[in-house]
């Protein structure tokens, strides 16, 4: 009897031994403010983090684990992190040490497996002198009150989440990412408009994180940009969406809104940093402007988007985007179309129809807000004195773009010396100032 129980006792250790956890690989992003390092495992592991001193280092002991990737791989340049290494500790645990050459604030945390990855241990090194490294927020209004409109271009996913997926392993991050330095590009370009990228690489910002740095900057307005995906491969079409209070306004918003919403989920954000401080203030937002410019401009987007690529929804959708939750600034979410559809995949991987798209957004949002700047701006101020330009989309008619800018037909034509209420997409009209 006492072989037997010894047997059992050793085939218990074994098997416990056989069930260590692997780390199978390891990824590094560099983000503006902090370095990411993520751990993918085999299952899930309990860690322990501390620092230590002269030399200065990070150390992760990580319980019955074993390393099956490679360190001495990772892009260590341009982080405060030196080299990494490993050693096996106390029999079955891992210990990895990060030597860094900055002071950092270290954080750790575990995220169980779901439909897209696997479990991960993620160790954040937040920059210590990160604040004097983060881009300036709205330029001062002069002594004249003619200040800047601040656009923030939020390009979806990025880092460890690459968005959805498409043939020849075209990744939805790269693609926004490209299409918003475009929109960022021509509003640069544009007198009395400060655009602002809130991911400016490949890393990953939290939805919650997104809307902060959208308010840490003042933006008057805010866009994310995505591209689309659906089980079915035939689905194609762009869209435009922006927040509900209530509920979606289809299913197929509904289950895009649940699609981008755990985007957290594989970008990998601890569970303290979920949202639920809005919820009161969310309540109140139907009674605010805001939501109804957010409506507007996105229909705006959506008219333009129409001259460059088929609608998949004509009208501007809304659903509860965690992304769009914002209660002080418009927000928008623009799905430019299906990557997970092959023909549209192609084109948005194109350079050509990327900056097609970006001009259709930029339009979008640039005639709704010349159209209704923001007081104490230079756009507002320019209207006052003369009028405003507005951009041609598909759809307008003449009588109906007076109705929208209330102003007369006949003084909407002699302002811009039109004998015929003919226009075609792409011209620029004058309106004049009422």
């Amino acid at each position: 009897m006492g072989r037997a129980w010894i047997g059992a006792i050793l085939g218990l250790l074994t098997a416990v031994t056989v069930q260590a956890a692997e780390v199978h690989d390891v990824r590094l992003w560099r983000a503006p403010d902090h370095t990411r390092v993520v751990f993918d495992l085999t299952g899930p592991v309990d860690h322990k983090l501390f620092m230590l001193n002269n030399p200065d280092r990070i150390v992760l002991d990580v319980e019955n684990t074993r390393l099956k990737s490679n360190l001495s791989d990772l892009p260590l340049a341009d982080t405060p992190i030196r080299q990494v290494r490993s050693a096996v500790r106390e029999g079955n645990d891992l210990r990895i040490v990060l030597d860094v050459s900055a002071a950092v604030d270290p954080r750790s945390f575990t995220l169980k497996a779901n439909e897209k990855t696997g479990d991960r241990l993620v160790l954040d090194l937040y920059d210590q002198q990160a604040a004097s490294a983060q881009p300036a927020v709205r330029k001062t209004a002069s002594q004249n009150s003619k200040r800047d409109i601040v656009i923030a271009i939020d390009a979806g996913h990025g880092g460890e989440d690459p968005g959805a997926l498409g043939p020849g392993k075209s990744r939805e991050k790269d693609v926004v990412m490209a299409i918003a330095r475009d929109v960022y590009a021509l509003f640069k370009a544009d007198t009395g408009f400060s655009p602002t990228l809130i991911r400016t690489g490949d890393y990953y910002i939290s939805l919650k994180g997104r809307r902060d740095l959208a308010r840490k900057r003042q933006a008057d307005l805010f866009v994310s940009i995505h591209a689309d995906a659906f089980k079915r491969r035939e689905a194609n079409g762009a869209s435009v969406y922006a927040l509900s209070t209530s509920g979606a306004t289809s299913t197929a918003a509904r289950y895009l809104a649940q699609r981008e919403n755990a985007a957290d989920l594989v970008g990998g954000v601890r569970l303290s940093d979920k949202d639920d401080v809005l919820a009161g203030v969310l309540a109140d937002l139907s009674m605010t402007s805001t939501l109804d410019a957010s409506l507007q401009v996105g229909a705006e987007v959506l008219r333009n988007m129409n001259n460059v690529t088929r609608l998949h929804k004509r009208n501007v959708e809304q659903a509860g985007f965690a992304v769009l939750k914002s209660p002080d600034i418009p927000s928008i979410l623009v799905e430019t179309g299906f990557i997970s559809n092959p023909t549209e995949a192609r084109k948005l991987s194109t350079r050509s129809h990327q900056q097609r798209v970006a001009r259709a957004i930029h339009a979008g949002i640039k005639n709704y807000l010349m159209a209704h700047p923001p007081s104490g701006t230079l756009v507002a101020w320019r209207k006052s004195q003369g009028g405003t330009e507005y951009t041609i989309a598909s759809g307008d008619t003449l009588s109906g773009i007076a109705q929208r800018f209330n102003v007369s037909l006949s003084v909407l034509k002699s302002t811009n010396n039109l004998s015929s209420s003919t226009i075609r997409v792409g011209q620029k009209l004058t309106i004049p100032a009422t």
